[in-house]
């Protein structure tokens, strides 16, 4: 049995977590900034770094305590190295840093995408689904491998074929902005509070994701064949000119009449995205002959994605449960877990990475 306590500090969330041979949470601990930075529209990363700071220790603490577990039970301590925000990543890992050397453990430095990936070791039966299924199945099967997996979050869309544990191929990214980014500026502006993604998915509800025509972005390779990369800077140009077709005079940030079409044109836009998201990722899983296809990050927790790859997937679809969609740190734990299984030590002398791809772009 390994016990890793998993620590986690890319971006606005502070987090710790235990838990048992990569599978079983015994806690997971999240103290959020979304209050803080609401008042920004999205991340100041001076803030970010000043609020983990502030809360790492009793975050740790709490992890540990709630597992009922204390340092020296532990048999190694994971950290985020990156991507992210390169403050934010040093405060907690120095964190583990200091506590790898004050009780002697194994120290595992882990790629926040691969966390995000691990997130789907940590979901239980009620999060695995198979297209036209009458029932859920009583216990998780086991992932075999290949599987395609789509991270979708507010800073990365990366779309891979992992092959084994820590074995990935990149088929595809985002060139410009990420589905969550675009969720967060669009959301804005429509006058929906930060964060985008949710304010949008509850815009939603009940309109006509058919009402305006947004456009879906295939983008195509040399040869004219298109291909597993994504766009979605496009989509948050043709909201802003929508919206001044519709109202004479709008800018960014202007506030919209009380008669705005707000609801439909929250449905037509995240149809948008979902569209693109959704057949991309299931012909990845055909063109590669993938057993199943895992969505993680924090726009996977979207309603309308769920349904929608479960739909037209024809094989198993998993998704994490909503607390493990945005960051924590019980993916990083679960992560670190197989990182150390495989053998992986890292020394205290490690840096942070800031832009730190989990794989190389397919040949």
């Amino acid at each position: 049995m390994t016990v890793i306590l998993g620590i986690e500090t890319s971006c606005d969330e502070t987090a710790a977590a235990v838990v048992v041979d990569g599978r079983v949470m015994r806690s997971n601990v999240v103290s959020s900034q979304v209050e803080l930075h609401a008042p920004y529209g999205g991340i100041f990363p001076e803030v970010a770094s000043r609020a983990h700071i502030e809360h790492i220790y009793p975050v740790v603490q709490k992890a540990l305590d709630d597992a009922a577990v204390t340092a020296t039970d532990l048999d190694a301590i994971a950290a985020t190295r990156g991507p992210g925000l390169a403050g934010s990543l040093t405060v907690g890992a120095n964190m583990a840093k200091g506590l790898a050397l004050a009780y002697n453990k194994p120290l595992v430095a882990v790629n926040h995408l691969e966390g995000h990936v691990y997130s789907l070791w940590l979901a239980g039966p009620e999060f695995y689904f198979m297209s036209g299924a009458a029932d859920q199945p009583d216990q998780t099967p086991p992932i075999a491998f290949p599987v395609v997996v789509l991270i979708v979050s507010g800073g990365h869309t990366e779309l891979l074929l992992m092959h084994d544990h820590g074995d990935y191929q990149r088929l595809g990214g985002t060139l410009d902005d990420a589905a969550g980014e675009a969720f967060d500026k669009v959301g804005r502006l429509l006058g929906l509070p930060y964060p985008g993604g949710p304010a949008v998915q509850r815009a939603a509800q009940s309109a006509d994701p058919a009402a305006f025509d947004f456009p879906r972005v295939w983008l195509r390779g040399d040869q004219g064949e298109r291909n597993f990369n994504f766009s979605f800077s496009g989509i948050k140009t043709a909201m802003l000119h929508t919206l001044q077709e519709l109202i004479p005079g709008y800018q960014p940030d202007s506030p919209l009449p009380e008669d705005a079409p707000i609801a439909d044109l929250a449905a037509s836009f995240q149809q948008a995205v979902v569209d693109v998201l959704v057949a991309k990722t299931v012909r990845a899983a055909q063109d590669f002959d993938a057993t199943e296809i895992l969505v993680a990050g924090g726009v996977s927790a979207n309603q309308l994605l769920r349904q929608q790859m479960v739909q037209q997937a024809e094989r198993p679809v998993r998704v994490p449960p909503l607390p493990l969609c945005t960051d924590n740190a019980a993916m990083i734990a679960a992560a670190g877990h197989y990182r150390f299984m495989a053998g992986q030590r890292d020394d205290l002398n490690f840096d942070v990475v800031a832009t730190w791809p989990l794989a190389t772009p397919a040949a």
